[in-house]
């Protein structure tokens, strides 16, 4: 990246002065007229060796100046002491082409050798797979590929609860909705899950003591496998469930490497517990077993019930060691709601003492909900917005939207998945990871603005120029000649792979989703305001530049798990 060289460039100059260098912080103006880096060291180091910022600035420039960087057109003095730089026309020129002739513009190998897993989605097994699924697997996705793009090796894992009181209230609804589960099990997958959700919201609200009894019975069943027609019920929810999951992780264009079920992770969590119970990290009270957070600033939890069965936190103890006996990390991140963000920080806490080594390598990233207008959701009350609901019914108003198009069936049909795909993700992924989203449906599908398809319409553009030209690959590369004049898109699209760098250890997708509405409306201004095709000399450089733009915002919306449609 060129921002390394100017580094090397700035220490290299404060070692000529005889002053030690501090840590160089390279920003960008906010008016590109001023340059394309700026750095405020003369400021840093001038109270140290005794100097006006500016005569320091000055003195740095001039060592600067005298390694002749090819990059660099110009540095100047600004304000009480910044340095700025810009970049030459032939360096940015020479870059775009880069662009093009590497498909990988953006990657690094900064965690080269690196093992990663990454957990997201976790729907659970007897309920449906609700907004909030489409929250925890739009970030895990995209920062699993923020960390294959920065070298590490990555795995993606999904861990779902497949027994506890949820399963048992399920099944306990299943036994009182006979006839239903008949007719279920000859209905599609979506019919079946929201049979199963139904059956769950059933068990959830009766409160009588003998609905309770039952169902706490029920429960210790299914963990012992100790009933038939009680484990022909489980199987066959459990089966539905998953199979139905897989087609909204198709749609969503995620594919996982590991699946990890609470049932497995279970026992081996509360041996952990048992085990750690006579060293004092765990104690016993009422009859269950605890960690006493109060001993560490926190709140007391759990860890196995007055039954001796595992509870969350005991199986997400198992499941860290289940983790990383099948695949043996450097890191672990781990994507939830925020609503467990408090009980995590007990989990990690006992982690630490119980596999010290594992809650280092631990990072819990909490987000907060996926709301429409329309308020809350409950899967207790059967109120539940579904993930499915919501891409059927943007996917269908993107249809209307595009109906008048001359475009095949088929190819509407793709177009609105992808769109309305990209148009949710999007709307997730556009601010920092934490605080609650309020799904607006029409901005979402805008092809105007801060919308997911308004990227991949600005993509689709860009790849009409280029197939109006006829003209790609070698022939235009060698056809492009030198360039004499850039405007701001070539100043943006260098910076991909700094936001990029950025956005991965900071765990921050918004980042890349800022970065490409910047490089849209560069792009978009550029195509509105130049003649392309059949400009005379320049032509061949500005396809190469529409090239250039085409891979970054490819690149980027990858990034984001969105797909960039050729055609919109």
């Amino acid at each position: 990246m060129v921002q390394n060289e100017l580094k090397k460039a700035v220490i290299g100059a404060l070692g000529n002065l005889k002053i030690e260098a501090p840590e160089i912080v390279l920003e960008h103006p906010a008016d590109l007229s001023h340059g394309d880096f700026s750095t405020n060291v003369a400021l840093a180091c001038a109270k140290k060796v005794g100097k006006n910022p500016r005569e320091l600035a000055e003195l740095i420039i001039k060592e600067i100046s005298q390694r002749q960087l090819k990059e660099i057109e110009s540095i100047s003095v600004a304000g009480p002491g910044f340095i700025n730089f810009k970049l030459s026309a032939k360096f940015l020129g020479e870059e775009m082409a880069k662009i093009v002739e590497d498909g990988n513009f953006g990657r690094n190998q900064s965690l080269k050798g690196k093992k990663v897993i990454v957990e997201y989605t976790d729907p659970n097994p007897f309920k449906q797979f609700h907004i909030g699924h489409l929250m925890s697997n739009s970030i895990g996705e995209s920062i699993a590929r923020l960390f294959e793009y920065t070298g590490a090796e990555v795995k993606r894992a999904n861990y779902q609860g497949d027994v506890g009181l949820h399963v048992a209230k399920a099944i306990w609804g299943m036994e009182h909705k006979a006839k239903e589960l008949a007719e279920a099990k000859s209905n599609n997958p979506s019919e079946q899950v929201a049979f199963l959700g139904s059956c769950y919201a059933f068990g959830a609200k009766d409160d009588s003591e003998k609905a309770k009894k039952e169902i706490q019975d029920l429960n210790k069943k299914v963990y012992e496998r100790s009933d038939e027609k009680i484990n022909q019920l489980f199987d066959w929810g459990r089966k539905a469930s998953l199979d139905y999951f897989e087609t909204i992780y198709h749609k969503l264009g995620t594919k996982f490497d590991f699946y990890f079920f609470e049932s497995e992770v279970g026992p081996i969590g509360k041996q952990v517990v048992e085990e750690f119970l006579p060293h004092g990290v765990f104690e016993k009270s009422d009859g269950a077993v605890i960690f006493k957070g109060e001993d560490h600033g926190l709140h007391t939890r759990v860890f196995l019930n007055k039954e001796g069965l595992p509870t969350y936190e005991a199986k997400e103890l198992g499941l860290s060691k289940v983790k990383h006996d099948k695949y043996s990390y450097d890191i672990s991140v781990v994507v939830t709601g925020n609503e467990i963000k408090e009980y995590f920080k007990v989990l990690l806490c006992a982690m630490s003492l119980v596999f010290p080594e594992l809650a280092r390598k631990t990072k819990h990233l909490s987000h907060g909900m996926l709301r429409l207008p329309t308020g809350k959701m409950s899967s207790r009350t059967g109120d539940v917005i579904t993930g499915e609901s919501l891409l059927l019914g943007v996917e269908s108003m993107v249809h209307e939207k595009i109906a008048e198009r001359e475009l095949v069936t088929e190819e509407k049909n793709r177009i609105a998945n992808e769109v309305s795909v990209g148009a949710i993700k999007y709307s997730i992924l556009r601010q920092a990871i934490g605080g609650d989203i309020i799904f607006d449906l029409e901005k979402s599908i805008s092809f105007e603005g801060d919308s997911g398809p308004y990227l991949q319409y600005s993509y689709a553009r860009a790849q009409s120029v280029l197939r109006k030209a006829k003209l790609q690959g070698p022939a235009l590369y060698d056809k492009a000649g030198p360039c004499n004049e850039v405007g701001v898109l070539e100043r943006h699209l260098i910076r991909f792979p700094e936001v990029v760098e950025r956005a991965q250890q900071e765990f921050s997708p918004h980042h890349i989703a800022t970065y490409l509405i910047e490089i849209a409306g560069a792009f978009n201004s550029f195509y509105a305001n130049t003649k392309i095709i059949g400009s005379g000399e320049g032509e061949y450089y500005r396809l190469v530049l529409v090239r250039a733009f085409s891979q970054v915002m490819k690149n980027g919306l990858y990034l984001l798990g969105i797909k960039s449609p050729e055609v919109m």
